[in-house]
């Protein structure tokens, strides 16, 4: 699969498990990026082509929500599907990050076929 994924979470931890799930539905680890906050996301998102971003919301710098408004003004990158995975319950702030363009969640903690099953879905794979 030639697909870039970025794994937006600030905690390295959550990164690293998120990783082996990715590599776990067939992407190559050379084609994983990673970022600690939406300001770094966005930093890759402006030096190389994503396809997926695989997003937590309660992040410092840049939160989820300021990221995904941030990405969905950028034209070039607009349609690029977005995973939330997040500990986040408040369905007002849900409903508004679907409003604003997310394409799925994923409730943390998460079970890694899950997350493979999302990741296989939207990249139009299977693992």
């Amino acid at each position: 699969m030639s697909c870039n994924i970025l794994i937006v979470d600030d905690s390295s931890l959550l990164r690293k498990a998120v990783r082996r799930v990715a590599e776990m539905a067939g992407v190559p680890a050379e084609r994983l990026r990673e970022a600690a906050n939406g300001r770094e996301a966005l930093d890759v998102v402006e030096s190389e082509w994503i396809d997926l971003v695989l997003l937590d919301i309660n992040m410092p710098v840049m939160d989820g929500e300021q990221f995904v408004r941030e990405l969905r003004r950028r034209p070039d990158v607009a349609q690029t599907p977005i995973i939330v995975v997040s500990t986040e319950s408040n369905a007002e702030r849900l409903q508004r990050l679907k409003d604003m363009g997310v394409t799925e969640f994923l409730r943390k903690p998460f079970q890694p076929e899950d997350l493979c099953r999302l990741i296989s879905k939207l990249l139009g794979v299977k693992p």
